[in-house]
């Protein structure tokens, strides 16, 4: 499928840099524009842009061998093939830097990517020069091979991370930022849903989990009936769980999660699914059947009145009426009435 790509918008941050905006239909056949707001995603206009590659003050070392940028492509490639990367890279970007309007241009950016890419295997080196490529040259390169190829760098970047051993502190942010890249440039791809997967998890791995369900449930919301927005909805279900572990003691959480995971059995899932959600269902209810049972023992004290607390336990017995507190409930309610135990 296609991604068809319209104006180049300017980002307010960085007048030289320009935005490849990706058009396209996404599986679930709604348009989806690079401008549009992904929750749980970071903020790209206040992420620092690349800078747009123009000649260096020492450009006697760093600017072009060659006098036009078509011979300087012919000695980029020849130090390519002559196994001599460092020269080929300098030769690349001395071309883009000097000739950034010249047909060679994007053709040598692309093949500079590449080079990481295929020779030097430097996934994020590689990735920073393919989104340079889309950036600046969206409408004069194979806008559809590029995206696909900065997914599939995105992804060699995760698989690396997980290597090391510091990948959280020091990777993790740059490489969901890179899907969240690919996600903004190609909407419409097949593998954009894959990739916002890949930011919630991340997201997950962070530690930021309340950007973790937003991104889970925007993947709903674009992906209805896919099978990545079965999948999202239940690992949204268990997040918003481990969120209400954290967080027991709020209540409005412990409401929206019972609300969320009643929503989620509505949706009949396999009986897996099923199983799992109506036990985190059980015990997102249990959470606030204690704190009922809290606030109604609170008005069942010295300083309150007889009237408030027989109110309270009443009303706790209508809201849980299978509670493992009902009898003890019921039982001091009796003595409440009966005029005992004030």
């Amino acid at each position: 499928m296609k991604l068809k790509h319209a104006a180049i918008i300017a980002l307010a941050v960085a007048p030289a840099f320009a935005l490849a905006q990706g058009l396209g239909v996404s599986p679930s056949s709604s348009v989806r524009y690079a401008t549009d707001a992904y929750p749980g995603f970071d903020d790209e206009a206040h992420i620092l842009p690349p800078e747009k590659k123009e000649p260096g003050l020492f450009s006697w070392w760093s600017g072009p061998k060659m006098d036009n940028p078509k011979d300087q492509l012919d000695w980029a490639r020849e130090c390519a093939g002559n196994g001599s990367w460092r020269k080929a890279k300098k030769a690349y970007d001395a071309l883009v830097a000097e000739w950034p309007a010249s047909p060679e241009a994007p053709v040598a950016q692309e093949e500079l990517a590449d080079l990481y890419f295929s020779k030097y295997n430097y996934w994020s080196d590689a990735f920073a020069e393919y989104r340079y490529l889309l950036d600046f040259y969206s409408g004069e390169c194979d806008y559809d091979k590029i995206a696909e190829r900065m997914y599939e760098t995105a992804k060699l970047m995760r698989e690396e991370g997980k290597k090391i051993l510091f990948f959280r502190i020091a990777n993790s942010t740059e490489v969901r930022r890179a899907f969240e890249a690919v996600v903004r440039r190609a909407p419409g791809a097949v593998f954009a849903s894959d990739a916002m997967v890949q930011v919630a998890e991340l997201r997950e791995e962070e530690g930021e989990l309340d950007k973790a369900v937003e991104v889970y449930e925007n993947i709903r919301n674009l992906f209805p009936g896919e099978e990545v927005s079965k999948k999202a909805l239940m690992r949204e279900a268990e997040v918003r769980m481990k969120i209400l572990r954290k967080h027991s003691y709020n209540r409005p959480r412990a409401i929206d999660t019972s609300a969320f995971l009643r929503l989620a059995l509505a949706s009949n899932p396999g009986y897996r699914e099923k199983a799992e959600l109506e036990r985190w269902l059980e015990e997102a209810v249990s959470v606030l059947e204690e704190d009922a049972y809290r606030a109604a023992k609170f008005y069942d004290s010295k300083t309150r009145t007889r009237e408030s607390a027989i109110n309270a336990y009443e009303k706790f017995l209508i809201e849980y009426p299978a509670s493992k507190y009902v009898g003890d409930v019921r039982d001091r309610l009796s003595a409440l009435k009966e005029g005992k135990g004030k």
